[in-house]
């Protein structure tokens, strides 16, 4: 007879990462200047619409925030940023398939982007798409390796796949990132593990 084993995630792991302020063109960080970025048209806000999406979506105005960020995506401002983060609005429309258009737009102009792997990671996982979650969240993982929240939520997909051994072992790897408290609650969860594995 197989044991459930209760899962207790704190609520700031599985949620959606967004691009918080303007990336730098991939060239400027590769250290080559942008020889044509001076052709762009003078806006009298001095904000790109990107800049101008992100201030709406820190405020809360989801409509204007995806409206500006359409606007971004079609002046080719911050286009793999704005992307991903119009992915996180529509995810939480429950636009599932058109949040994960916007993701793998988001890749396929920059494949190395980070929020959108773990974003993907955490909308497939949401789903109950657990081969694909695992996968964005080794993304993600190799892009970031010190970012916490990608280890934790991939040992609780490799858990929920079955994969009890490769989840202790993330697990462990979470744990020497984080706190005492959090520590303390990754040493119940591997306990739970280990008990689940007998």
């Amino acid at each position: 007879m197989a044991k459930v084993v209760q899962f207790t995630p704190t609520p700031e792991k599985f949620g959606f990462k967004p691009v918080r302020k303007r990336k730098r063109d991939q060239q400027e960080q590769r250290g080559q200047l942008n020889l044509f970025s001076g052709g762009k048209q003078v806006r009298l806000s001095q904000l790109s619409p990107f800049e101008e999406a992100l201030l709406f979506d820190d405020r809360g105005d989801l409509a204007q925030a995806k409206e500006l960020y359409l606007k971004a995506i079609q002046e080719n401002d911050c286009l793999p940023d704005a992307y991903c983060n119009l992915g996180i609005l529509e995810s939480q429309e429950k636009n599932y398939p058109k949040a994960i258009d916007c993701f793998t737009k988001c890749l396929k102009e920059q494949p190395r982007h980070f929020e959108a792997h773990y974003n993907l990671a955490n909308l497939y996982a949401e789903a109950g798409n657990f081969p694909l979650a695992k996968l964005h969240y080794q993304l993600s993982i190799e892009i970031e390796p010190e970012f916490p929240n990608s280890h934790f939520n991939l040992a609780l997909t490799q858990a929920m796949h079955r994969e009890i051994e490769e989840a202790i072992i993330t697990l462990n790897r979470y744990r020497q990132m984080v706190d005492n408290q959090e520590r303390h609650q990754t040493d119940n969860l591997i306990q739970s593990l280990l008990r689940a594995r007998v």
